[in-house]
C-alpha cells in the first residue's frame, strides 16, 4: 500500500502502532483492515494538525476508537452498553466538554465519543481550563472528524451547532443542544456553557435510565 505524505519516521511509528492494534484486535480484524484504518486516520488528522510529531500516536488512538465502533456495528463487540456520540463543528469545545462530563458520570456503564464536522487544530484552552476547575482533564483530547462507522455504532447522537453538516443515519436518536460556541471566549465566559452542558449530560443519563457516578 502506498501512503503519500508520510515520512519514513512516521511510517516506522505507524508500523509499531499497527502491531499493537493487531494484537489488540486479533481474531476480530485482519492486518489489512487495521493498516487501512490507521493510515486513513493519520491522513484525516494530518489535514488540520499544526505539529506532526505526535500524529502516529493520535492516529492509533483514533483508529482504536474507529475499530471498536466497527466491531460494535458488525456484532463481535456488542456488549449492550449505550453509546453516545457528541458532535460540534470543531470538536474543540462543546463536544469535548460534553464527552468529559459523560465519561465522568457514566463511568464504565456507557461509551462516549466525540467528533467534529470541521475539526480544529487543538482543544480550546479555555474549555480545558474550565473543565479542570471541575476536576476533569480533557487536555489530552484532540479534535477529530466523525466517521461513518462511529455514527453507525452510536445509539444517541448529540449535535451542537453543526447543522446540516452533521451526519444523519436512520434508526438513531438525534438531539440538538443549542449552546453558545466557546471559541474565542475566556474561561469566565466558558463557565456558563460548561455548566449548561453538565446539566444536559445529567438529564441525558436520566433519560437513559443510568445513575450518575461520582
Amino acid at each position: 500500500m502506498s501512503h503519500a505524505n508520510v515520512t519514513l519516521d512516521q511510517e516506522l511509528a505507524l508500523r509499531n502502532c499497527a502491531e499493537r492494534l493487531a494484537a489488540e484486535f486479533e481474531g476480530v480484524f485482519g492486518k489489512e483492515t487495521i493498516d487501512r484504518f490507521l493510515h486513513e486516520s493519520h491522513r484525516q488528522l494530518a489535514e488540520h494538525a499544526t505539529v506532526a510529531t505526535f500524529l502516529p500516536v493520535l492516529a492509533e488512538r483514533f483508529s482504536r476508537q474507529r475499530l471498536h465502533a466497527l466491531a460494535r456495528v458488525e456484532g463481535p463487540q456488542a456488549d449492550g452498553k449505550p453509546t453516545v456520540l457528541f458532535l460540534c463543528v470543531h470538536n474543540a469545545g462543546r463536544s469535548q466538554m460534553a464527552l468529559g462530563f459523560f465519561q465522568r458520570y457514566a463511568g464504565q456503564a456507557a461509551i462516549g465519543w466525540s467528533g467534529g464536522s470541521e475539526p480544529g487544530d487543538r482543544v480550546n484552552p479555555a474549555a480545558v481550563a474550565a473543565m479542570a476547575e471541575r476536576g476533569i482533564d480533557i487536555a489530552a483530547e484532540f479534535p477529530k472528524p466523525w466517521t461513518d462507522e462511529i455514527v453507525r455504532a452510536a445509539d444517541v447522537v448529540i449535535t451542537m451547532g453543526c447543522g446540516d453538516a452533521c451526519p444523519v443515519f436512520p434508526g438513531k436518536r438525534y438531539e440538538e443542544w443549542e449552546l453558545d460556541d466557546p471559541a474565542g471566549l475566556d474561561v469566565a465566559h466558558v463557565r456558563p456553557i460548561r455548566d449548561a452542558i453538565e446539566q444536559r449530560v445529567l438529564h441525558l443519563l436520566g433519560e437513559l435510565n443510568m445513575a450518575a457516578a461520582g
